[in-house]
């Protein structure tokens, strides 16, 4: 659950952005880590994408601990032994079809498998066994997956597993999500009494990668892929005033742009490029337009960025969309060193 306000005549009415982009997932996690070391109270939580996952772990953990949960986010890394001589990450992207459900429900109820996923905890070895087995078990999914196929993968089969939405629902943050609505042509959102699994599912439909969710009888993809930061929200949705609005920084296509090493990484830069330059231009339209009161001309509320380019080496840069364990430790632990930094310089502004 979200750190609770802290009582005082002064508090600070403070947002939190959470945009798409998956690869930037485990820095988000690592600044939201830093957040709750500094006990820092979010009012509003407005989310597209993968940010929704990141926020939900944040916000409504099953566990209960939203410590541990955004940590965990550092398991959906593959053990770089195999990542390096398969650099896929089957254990995110899952076979779709009915029987690739039932295959992973009689996995899911394997006591073997379950032993082997609590090795992960015990180093490398035990995460190598764990991850060659979800390998051979993912390799021997069935799969209905053809040309007429609308998406490459299942819906993220587990996320009522790691999320608890009846949390949610009662947490003292507003909470946003949204999704893009295909059969009516237009974006949708939801809040945190309207939020359950299909509608996380329905935002989280990358085209191509997912087929559209079904919804109410409308099909939806996701809303980041449209509108990555979901800043709408603050205004059209929410009405009461905001003092800052904290953003994580995009970090630009040239940055993450390298000759790709594989095919696999020439397709993720492909569908990764256009979405952080969205991200870009749509923080300069807000800032420039949005947040801009009409009646005064003023701003409406500050924009606090955290910042990860100066903690970020040219290795790091070319790494980002890479999904070996390494790479995303390495990337949570920049983030939460980031989160701390932005704390210490936005003290006043976060009402610390």
């Amino acid at each position: 659950m979200a750190t609770p306000r802290k009582a005082a005549a002064d508090t600070k009415s403070v947002a939190l952005v959470l945009g798409g982009g998956a690869p930037n997932a485990t820095l988000m996690a690592g600044s939201l880590e830093a957040f709750i070391d500094r006990k820092v109270h979010f009012d509003v939580i407005s989310t597209a994408g993968a940010g929704a996952l990141i926020g939900l772990l944040y916000s409504a953990p099953k566990s209960g601990d939203p410590r541990a949960s955004l940590r965990a986010l550092i398991d959906m890394g593959v053990d770089d032994a195999i990542y390096d001589r398969f650099p896929v990450n089957y254990k995110v992207f899952n076979k779709p079809g009915p029987l690739a459900d039932f295959w992973r429900q009689l996995v899911a109820a394997n006591p073997l498998v379950a032993a082997l996923q609590r090795q992960q905890d015990d180093g490398a070895g035990g995460r190598f066994l764990n991850d060659w087995a979800q390998l051979i078990l993912a390799t021997l999914c069935p799969s209905d997956l053809s040309a007429k196929s609308t998406g490459l993968c299942a819906h993220v089969p587990f996320i009522d597993h790691i999320v608890d939405f009846d949390a949610l629902a009662t947490s003292d943050s507003q909470f946003y999500l949204n999704a893009y609505n295909l059969t009516k042509h237009r974006m949708d959102c939801w809040d945190k009494t309207q939020i359950g699994k299909d509608q996380f599912l329905a935002a989280l439909s990358f085209p191509f990668i997912y087929p559209p969710y079904l919804l109410d009888g409308d099909y939806y993809i996701e809303g980041a892929a449209i509108d990555t930061l979901n800043f709408k929200s603050l205004y059209q949705h929410h009405r009461a005033p905001i003092d800052s609005i904290v953003v994580f920084d995009v970090l630009g296509c040239e940055r993450i742009m390298h000759p790709p090493t594989d095919l696999y990484d020439a397709w993720v830069q492909s569908i990764i490029t256009p979405l952080v330059e969205l991200a870009r231009d749509d923080l300069k339209l807000f800032e420039a337009l949005h947040n801009i009161d009409p009646d005064t001309g003023k701003k409406r509320s500050e924009v606090l960025r955290v910042n990860y380019e100066s903690l970020l080496s040219t290795a790091d840069f070319a790494q980002e969309l890479a999904w070996s364990h390494s790479n995303l430790a390495r990337l949570y632990d920049i983030g939460y060193e980031a989160g701390h930094l932005f704390c210490d310089q936005n003290a006043a502004a976060l009402g610390l």
